[in-house]
Parts: structure tokens; sequence; C-alpha cells
């Protein structure tokens, strides 16, 4: 008798541990991004986007559970201080995920030390295409080069009527991209690029004066450029308008990246008409991005805009909250991945998902236009090209088909 006390004893003690819930855990994530020099208002907009999502759907999804951001500066696209940062948050901090990485030299040199630490790493905007395949542990949320570049050049031929194209790009890693990208698009349509401009490095804004007038010398019917988010948009825009490209007949197009939602206000006249293909802009008319814009104001201020960077940094927190809800709080970096493949999202973008089988973003990329309204520039949606898979990997061009 006496022992079977001691058998229902230890059944109930038992039982009563298995309904206890499991104790809140504090997840450790690095964030990684430039929050001085070129890139801070990128890096701004990124981090207002990832504390947006926590503030509106996060926190109320973790419950119990929290996620402790440490912070790390990237300074400029170098990709030493990056690499130096991601190694102590390793080391040092012990965090369980990793995100940010606004430039692709960052996260190309941090690769090897998140493939040796099996660390998860989510990338928030750094868009070379084949980052994803410098380890299985890293997934992107963000947009690849090739996404932007490659329907654009589809779309100059075909609908633009381009028979002809120069393209200028910042001589980095996505610039070289970019250029691929749209040449196969644009080449593969029937159009020809008749011209390749490499227009100086990402660190600094260069004088784009002597690059833009060999494209005015050489009058293609359409100019295709990729320079980073930011400055540098504003001071080709400055050009075109000062070399007056527009009435030689060389029509600007390119990437959403040069017609940013912040720096819009600051490119004048010349941006009516400037057809742009990416996947996002604050205009978008989707509920869930209604809802983001109307918070964002809110939270930043009336005069506060959210760009394609702020959208990519609160669907990448989605994904991060959702791998911390589904194991309650325990990061195991395996099962981490696995919930990363095959993620989907419907925010601020529309809906997202990261393909399991190159971890990367398969999204609606679209087609806009500026327009002036009320002394303000705005941009319409003229055409949406749904659910693109990144075309470098689905081509299998150059590193993308290793």
């Amino acid at each position: 008798m006496h022992s079977s006390h001691g058998l229902l004893g230890g059944l109930a003690l038992a039982l009563g541990l298995a309904a206890t819930p499991a104790l809140a855990a504090t997840v450790k994530l690095g964030v990684v991004l430039p929050y001085s020099g070129g890139g801070a208002e990128l890096a701004n907009q990124i981090q207002q986007g990832m504390d947006l999502y926590l503030e509106l759907e996060g926190n109320d999804k973790l419950g119990e559970h929290q996620i402790e951001m440490i912070k790390r500066d990237s300074k400029g696209p170098g990709g030493d201080a990056a690499k130096t940062a991601v190694q102590e948050l390793i080391v040092r901090e012990q965090i369980d995920l990793l995100t940010g990485f606004v430039y692709s030299p960052n996260i190309i040199a941090s690769a090897p030390l998140v493939e040796q630490a099996g660390l998860p790493t989510l990338v928030l905007n750094a868009a070379t295409a084949w980052i994803p395949s410098l380890s299985p542990n890293i997934a992107r949320v963000s947009m690849t080069m090739w996404q932007t570049g490659h329907p654009m050049g589809e779309y100059a031929a075909n609908t633009l009527g381009c028979q002809t194209a120069a393209v200028g790009y910042t001589d980095y890693p996505p610039g070289k991209d970019a250029l691929a990208a749209f040449e196969t698009g644009f080449e593969g349509a029937g159009g020809e690029v008749v011209d390749a401009v490499p227009m100086g490095g990402p660190a600094e804004v260069p004088d784009f004066t002597p690059f833009m007038q060999r494209v005015k010398d050489t009058a293609p019917d359409c100019f295709y450029v990729f320079v980073p988010a930011g400055n540098h948009a504003a001071a080709v825009f400055k050009t075109y308008a000062d070399l007056d490209m527009s009435a030689a007949g060389v029509r600007l197009i390119g990437p959403g990246d040069i017609t940013q939602d912040t720096q819009l206000q600051v490119l004048g006249d010349v941006a009516v008409g400037v057809v742009t293909l990416g996947q996002y802009q604050a205009d978008h008319d989707n509920p869930a991005n209604q809802r983001f814009v109307e918070a964002w104001k809110e939270t930043y201020g009336d005069e506060a805009t959210p760009d394609f960077m702020a959208a990519q940094g609160y669907d990448g927190m989605a994904a991060i909250v959702d791998a911390v809800v589904e194991q309650n709080g325990e990061i195991d970096p395996a099962r981490t991945m696995e919930i990363w493949s095959g993620w989907s999202f419907d925010g601020p973008r529309g809906h997202v998902m990261i393909d399991p089988e190159t971890r990367d973003i398969v999204q609606d990329m679209k087609v806009s236009e500026v327009y002036a309204e009320d002394g303000r520039l705005r941009m319409r949606t003229i055409e949406t090209i749904p659910q693109v898979k990144d075309p470098c990997k689905a081509l299998k061009v150059g590193r993308c088909g290793e």
C-alpha cells in the first residue's frame, strides 16, 4: 500500500512538471548594421522596422519570451569591421541568432565565421545573389539584384521599347550583379547593351559627371543605373538633370534603390516619369502596408516615411519571432534553418516566402513610376510581376550555378 502511494506521488510529480509552462527564455540576437557613417540612415530604417514589428505584433506572440538585441556597428561597406563585430558577438556575447547586413561585403566577409559557428543568420538587405550559398546557415528575407535587374531588362525591351541601353553601376559585388542581371534580361528580350560604366565605389558619393557624360555621348534609349540607396541616388538625379540627359532622349531607369522613399522628395522634377522596379514603395496599397505606414508615422513622426529597408527589417523580425515562438525560446540552429526554409508572411511588401531550396526570398516585384501630386513626388505601381524567384539561381548564372 505504502509503495503504491509512492508510485502515485511520483506520477503526480511527473505530471505536475509536465504541466508547468516552459521557463521564459531570453534569446540573444546579434544585429550588425552600419549605425554610423554613410549607411546610418539605412541602418536606422531597418532598426526602426524591426522595432515596429515587435511593438505591433512580435511582443504579443513572444509572450513570456524576450529577444535581446545586441547591436554592433559595421560602419562602411569594407567588411573588416563587420567581421570583427560578428566574431565578438559569437565568442563574447554567445548570441543565438544573427541578423542585419546592409552591404554585401559585410556578410561575405562574415560568412566563414557564421559557417564555423553553425549560427542561424538572416540577411536583411545585402543583395548579391550568391550570398546564401556561402553557408547553409544563411537565409535572406530582402532581395537580390537579379530580382530587380533581370525583370527590368525584360520590361525595358518589351514594354518601354528600349532597343539600346547603357548600364551605370557602383563597382562592388551587387553592382556587378545588377549589370549581369539587367544585361541578361535585356539582351534575352532582344535589346542590346551598348556600354557598361563602373561609377566609383560604394563608400563615398563620386562625381557622376564624367561617367554620365560618356553615356550621354553614347546616346542609348535607356540608362539603367544601380547605386547604393541613399545619397548616391540623389547625386545621380542631379547629374542627370545638369547634363539634360532627358532632352537628349536618354531615359533613366533602375532598381527601386534609386527612387527610395526617404530620398524621393530631394530628387527634383527630373524624376517625374522615371520608371523603377523594386519590392516596396510606401505608396503600395495593400492593407498590411497601409497599417504599417500609419503605425510608422504614429511612432516616428508625421514627416517620417518607411522605405524598402524598413519593410525588410519588419518582415525579417517577423521571421525571427516565428523561429523563437515555434521553438518555445530554445534555439536549435538546424531547426531554425528548417523554420526559415519555406517561411511565409503577408507584410508591407505583400506576400513573401523564403524559397526552401535556395533560402532566398520569393516576392512580388513592382514596376513603379514617379509622378507629382500636390507638390510632392509619389510612386504609382504600373505593373506587378507576381512571386519572382531569384532569376540568377533559376538560370544558374555564374556562382549561382555552383
